[in-house]
């Protein structure tokens, strides 16, 4: 999600991206994104929704819901499909399941313009609990003033190589450390899956076709703006790797997108989870209007919060953490602590059992909510405050778990609704941009790492991390939350993943050892984004010694070329933790 401080210069009714960044990315807005009306139904009623109507299969009379729904040329649609499908998890939830009855959620269609006046009447019909209106979810992301000076290029026969400029790859605490896990066994993302719920994508781009699996649900916004967006955020996780472009934290995931589009926010969560199996992950880049400003739409983006809080999104995401999928979500660029009081007062139209899920002594979703942190000063020449700071713009509070780069990062796309400020030009599948930014560039860089770790594990013959085990990762390890003038670290945004200390963490290790029978002195790097390093072969497998120092390489050398090597190995799964060499 994108940051913006300002009223669209178009006014409320133009089309998406109507109004374009302004100083300091001011008048700024996606547009297009239309309410849901969500109808919850009684139990009881038992409701199965056919080709000619609603009906009850406990005998209840319907005929004035159906009557409602034919005067107002409206259709109730199941939003987590088949009733008779969903039976199995509608006991499951009876039993005691910690999500709600998927089975009692519609999505009414039709009636966009009157979405309020239709609420109370479908409400008040015999068979229906509540129903209550969504405003429409946008990208958190914040633009940065769009600066035709500082574009580097038009696109020419070959694309650079941007990696150096991806600082977030790098060591921590500036980074995640995700060239250290490359060289880690499954550490590139392997086996893992990554679906992305938006709004549109360029899945043409040309450093996005190693691993794209395509759209599972929905139809895209044909708007440019939202397809940089997603476009953007695919490349952070999943950048193609290579000697052109960006490279992604996980290169080797699977990225694949799920539109919410045609079938609302919840709907797309959940057939994204249908798709997955348990370690894969979801990421929710959209958020909404809250109740600080009565759900109201702002440019500005003030008060939105994230999607969680909504009862049906609630039960999506509740029912992909119980099938072990990991779900992270964009905490939202409301600059809202979500601790406030205003979070627990559940609107009318809300069904009984809701609870604040921002309150940690309510039940979770258990899906990872990630801030937005600035990243380290002078990176790209700029200064957004202390590194690994509370961005003023991002949400945050007890229920946030991590943070990530929330401006400067280096990825695939355009700037907003124009083409690439790092490279731009006639080809929209060669645009890329130094300026992604928001709790939208942010939750990317946690779910890049996320799919790192899972990969490992699952390599390893480990049993993946679920969501809430996701969660307690992120917030035991990491670059810790630093303080900034007016943004204390009290503030709460969490800290930066560090995985060289997750590793720690989730993978049991234990220090081997062994006399070294062969090595191989890496000169030169492949992929280059990889630090030099030094492999010797101990215990039947090769162990990596990350930066040698000149004396080490020396010695190594040496004893090696006397033929009577004595280099004695102390190693941690493939690392190398000590090393003495006596021959």
């Amino acid at each position: 999600m994108t940051d913006q401080h300002a009223e669209s210069a178009r006014g409320p009714g133009a089309g998406p991206g109507a109004a374009g960044p302004g100083p300091e990315g001011s008048g700024f807005s996606y547009r297009g994104a239309e309410e849901e009306l969500i109808v919850l139904a009684r139990p009881e009623a038992q409701l199965r929704v056919q080709a000619d109507g609603v009906r009850s299969a406990a005998g209840t009379d319907v005929s004035a819901l159906n009557m409602f729904l034919g005067d107002e040329q409206l259709a109730l649609e199941p939003l987590f499909g088949s009733e008779e499908r969903l039976r199995g998890v509608s006991e499951a939830a009876a039993a005691g399941a910690d999500f709600p009855d998927l089975a009692l959620f519609y999505r009414v269609s039709g009636g966009a313009d009157r979405t309020q006046e239709l609420r109370a009447r479908i409400a008040a019909l015999p068979g229906i609990v509540t129903a209550y209106v969504k405003p429409g979810a946008v990208p958190a992301a914040m633009p940065e003033e769009f600066d035709e000076a500082r574009r580097m290029k038009e696109k020419t026969a070959a694309t650079p190589d941007f990696t150096a400029r991806q600082r977030y790859l790098g060591p921590a605490p500036e980074g995640v450390d995700a060239q250290w896990a490359w060289q880690r066994l499954g550490g590139s993302g392997e086996g893992v899956t990554v679906i992305d719920v938006e709004g549109a994508w360029q899945l043409g781009h040309e450093d996005l076709s190693s691993k794209l699996a395509g759209i599972v649900i929905g139809t895209p916004v044909a708007d440019v703006a939202w397809r940089n967006h997603g476009t953007a955020v695919l490349g952070v996780i999943g950048g193609d790797r290579g000697e052109h472009g960006v490279t992604g934290i996980a290169p080797e995931a699977v990225t694949a997108a799920a539109s919410f589009q045609g079938v609302g926010t919840a709907a797309a969560i959940h057939a994204a989870a249908e798709r997955l199996s348990p370690g894969d992950i979801v990421l929710i880049e959209l958020h909404r209007p809250g109740p600080r400003f009565d759900f109201a739409q702002r440019d500005d983006q003030r008060g939105y919060i994230p999607l969680e809080w909504w009862p049906d999104d609630y039960a999506a995401i509740k029912y992909a953490t119980s099938k072990g999928i990991v779900v992270v979500g964009a905490a939202g660029n409301g600059a809202e602590s979500l601790d406030d009081a205003v979070y627990e007062r559940r609107p009318d139209e809300f069904p009984a059992w809701w609870h604040n899920p921002f309150n940690p002594s309510n039940k979770s979703t258990d899906a990872v909510l990630v801030g937005a942190g600035a990243p380290p000063p002078g990176t790209h020449g700029r200064d957004h405050g202390p590194d690994r700071s509370r961005l003023s713009f991002s949400n945050y509070g007890a229920r946030v778990d991590a943070q990530g780069w929330g401006r400067e990062v280096t990825t695939t796309g355009g700037s907003w609704d124009r083409p690439g400020d790092l490279q731009g030009g006639s080809e929209e599948i060669a645009w890329y941009t130094d300026t992604f930014s928001g709790t939208s560039s942010a939750s990317p860089v946690v779910v890049g790492a996320l799919a790192c770790l899972q990969g490992m594990l699952k390599a390893g013959g480990q049993r993946p991390m679920t969501s809430q085990r996701a969660r307690e990762m992120l917030r035991a390890t990491g670059s810790p939350q630093q303080d900034a003038p007016g943004r204390p670290a009290s503030q709460r945004i969490g800290n930066r993943p560090d995985l060289k200390a997750a590793v720690t963490n989730v993978l049991p290790s234990t220090v081997g050892s062994g006399q070294a029978d062969r090595y191989w002195d890496e000169l030169i790097p492949y992929p280059p984004e990889l630090p030099p390093r030094m492999r010797l072969f101990v215990a039947g497998a090769w162990r990596n010694l990350t930066h040698p120092s000149p004396e080490i390489r020396q010695a190594v050398h040496s004893a090696f070329a006397g033929g009577r090597p004595d280099v004695r190995v102390w190693f941690s799964d493939d690392e190398i933790v000590g090393l003495v060499i006596t021959g």
